[in-house]
């Protein structure tokens, strides 16, 4: 693979760089680049803004609405992306229910969802993880009976992103009990509003309400919102998982987040010198840069492998766990160079419309929330230590 630009690929390149100077709001930009929370009309806004110019879908094919770009120009979007102050799309209707029903959906399923993802009808939350089946999925207790037109939905699912916002949710439920686990589980797409359906918050030591637990107590779900074969499930959520996992490395948020790292190193004093010069703080900044730099090609690989019509396997799990070791280091650097101005934790310092002197350097407000909430990507989307041994089953035959 020739990693680098060709003339075409700069051009896009520029078109990007142009499109974000012009279009991308700059209060939106403004609480990216500083750490603000995100409202859902502000990531509402942004997925529009996208879907209006047709550059929403890039990894969906083209005949869905997709763009048609290449593996290198759907990589340098999503660097530009982050660099620009962009936020990240929320993923769970675009990147992970999308590829799934475009592989594994009916045509009515196609052309009843996809449009609505793109358009922003359905706000998607992904029901997977349950007390007690996080990393042992296969093992999750929720249960669909069929009676008729119907399935009748029972049990719960927890720590459910952005839950709060959603209309839609696609679920892993139990449909068979009498055969080994993983073979008796479907993939079932369920309205929100359905009577029996109950969203409890999860408040984080932050005070943010992220996550959510969700209950379903008799739910009626048409059959015809199976995606795929009943008790087929398993092989549908696996599909799904290596598309999350790609996501949650974000090589485009991690290259943001060590230029952010770099100025913030020049601006900060140590010994009367700018932090940068400092040896051993330089050399922890250079390895996690040279680390993420070996990321880009691997995100390169897997982004090619789709393009050909490949799956993402080995790769996407490499990529998850140097991704989130990645993205860990670069928060935690950030972190130590504020120093103890990052102890103080002004929540409404992190909402628009905080007007206070900042304590400390800007960055200090959000480096110790980014910090601690981010110790979570080694676990959701399959823990780093699952991984490791997907890929020691995938690669070495173990």
């Amino acid at each position: 693979m020739d990693l680098q630009f060709t003339p075409q690929e700069q051009a896009f390149r520029a078109e990007v760089q142009a499109f974000l100077k012009d279009h991308l709001p700059a209060e939106i930009e403004r609480k990216v680049k500083g750490g603000l929370h995100l409202t859902k009309q502000d990531m509402e806004r942004w997925h529009a803004i996208l879907n209006d110019r047709g550059w929403l879908a890039n990894h969906w094919p083209k005949e869905w609405g997709g763009t048609g770009w290449s593996a290198v120009e759907k990589y340098i979007f999503e660097i530009e992306c982050s660099l620009a102050g962009a936020p990240r799309i929320t993923p769970f209707g675009l990147s992970m229910l999308g590829p799934v029903l475009i592989k594994y959906g009916n045509d009515v399923q196609k052309k009843h969802w996809l449009p609505r993802i793109l358009n922003g009808a359905d706000w998607w939350c992904q029901g997977y993880s349950e007390p007690g089946s996080g990393s042992d999925l296969a093992s999750l207790k929720t249960t669909a009976v069929r009676e008729g037109d119907h399935y009748i939905v029972n049990g719960q699912k927890t720590w459910t992103t952005l839950g709060q916002y959603a209309n839609m949710i696609f679920c892993l439920v139990r449909t068979n009990r009498e055969v080994k686990a993983q073979s008796g589980i479907s993939f079932l797409l369920i309205d929100m509003n359905t009577p029996g359906i109950e969203v409890r918050p999860i408040i984080l030591l932050d005070g943010e309400h992220e996550v959510n637990e969700v209950f379903f107590t008799d739910v009626k779900v048409p059959v015809e919102n199976l995606v795929g074969e009943e008790n087929k499930g398993w092989t549908y959520a696996k599909y799904l998982l290596t598309y999350e996992r790609t996501n949650i490395a974000g090589v485009g948020p991690s290259a943001a987040a060590l230029a952010k790292l770099k100025e913030l190193a020049e601006r900060v004093q140590s010994n009367g010198k700018p932090l940068v010069q400092d040896p051993l703080f330089a050399a922890r900044m250079a390895k996690v840069e040279i680390e993420l730099e070996n990321m880009r090609t691997t995100n390169l690989r897997v982004i090619a492998a789709v393009e050909g019509g490949g799956v993402p396997g080995a790769e996407s799990s490499m990529l998850k766990i140097r991704g989130t070791q990645i993205r860990q280091e670069i928060l935690s650097l950030i972190r130590r160079a504020v120093g103890p101005y990052a102890s103080p934790y002004i929540e409404a310092a992190l909402n628009e419309g905080y007007s206070e002197a900042p304590i400390g350097d800007p960055a200090a407000a959000s480096a110790a929330a980014a910090y601690f909430n981010n110790r979570k990507q080694s676990i959701f989307g399959g823990s780093n230590e699952i991984q490791r041994n997907i890929i020691s089953k995938m690669i070495l035959g173990l």
